[in-house]
């Protein structure tokens, strides 16, 4: 059960919105670094906390979200990429590395474009598939889709790569609502993720005033839930909104 909820609120929190927002309106930031806490919970109940943190070197960005359940589980999660003159990822690196009580496991992805291949490690399964052009993985998908709303050059949908493939993820945009917080309460952009079974859906609050970074999200399957609420960021803002 811990590993499901780590996993999931991870994808949730790496994965944002792809469709054209309305109802908002300021200026386009630069991707710029930034750290935001969240407390998650499962079937309404608080478990732990969780943070995400963007930095730069260079040329180069790291992206890392970290989760702890207590003593019982815990996640960490990083991305390595660079961004072109055009504001596009270029994917570098991901792995995963999670634990439940005494179980270890992790999952690694290394980019390829020039050899046009992408190679994968998940425990001790490696695997290798065919390279895409834009290409992302859990993590810098948010920022890009963050990115691209920004600009209004949004696409339907986004390749992001796992241990087994490249899979187009699609995102529909529903209506803006209020999300309050203990960080404060912001005007928000409701997306929901499709997924292929009927009764799971990943919803997300994106707040434009803290950069578009997602400030709730809610993940449904069958009869078990999750939540992620934010309760501080540092960063970008835009008063204005």
């Amino acid at each position: 059960m811990a590993h499901n909820v780590l996993k999931t609120i991870a994808l949730a929190s790496g994965v944002s919105t792809t469709l054209l927002f309305t109802g908002f309106s300021s200026p386009a930031f630069a991707m710029s670094p930034f750290q935001a806490s969240y407390q998650f919970s499962y079937n309404g109940k608080n478990m732990g906390s969780a943070t995400r943190t963007l930095s730069k070197s260079g040329d180069d960005w790291t992206y890392v979200f970290t989760a702890k359940a207590g003593t019982m589980a815990s996640v960490t999660e990083t991305s390595h990429f660079s961004l072109n003159d055009e504001g596009h990822i270029l994917s570098n690196s991901f792995i995963r590395h999670s634990k439940v009580l005494v179980h270890n496991n992790s999952m690694s992805i290394n980019f390829n474009p020039s050899a046009k291949i992408i190679h994968t490690k998940k425990d001790k399964q490696a695997n290798s598939f065919a390279w895409i052009s834009g290409a992302l993985d859990e993590l810098n998908a948010e920022l890009q889709l963050r990115e691209d709303l920004k600009t209004s050059d949004l696409k339907s949908s986004y390749p992001i790569a796992d241990a087994k493939g490249v899979e187009s993820r699609r995102f529909i945009k529903q209506d803006n609502e209020q999300v309050t917080t203990s960080y404060g309460t912001f005007g928000t952009i409701k997306v929901v993720m499709k997924h292929n079974k009927p009764d799971r859906d990943t919803i997300f609050w994106l707040a434009p005033k803290l950069d578009y970074a997602p400030v709730k999200v809610f993940h449904q399957d069958g009869k078990t839930s999750y939540g992620l609420l934010l309760t501080d960021y540092k960063g970008t803002t835009n008063q204005s909104i």
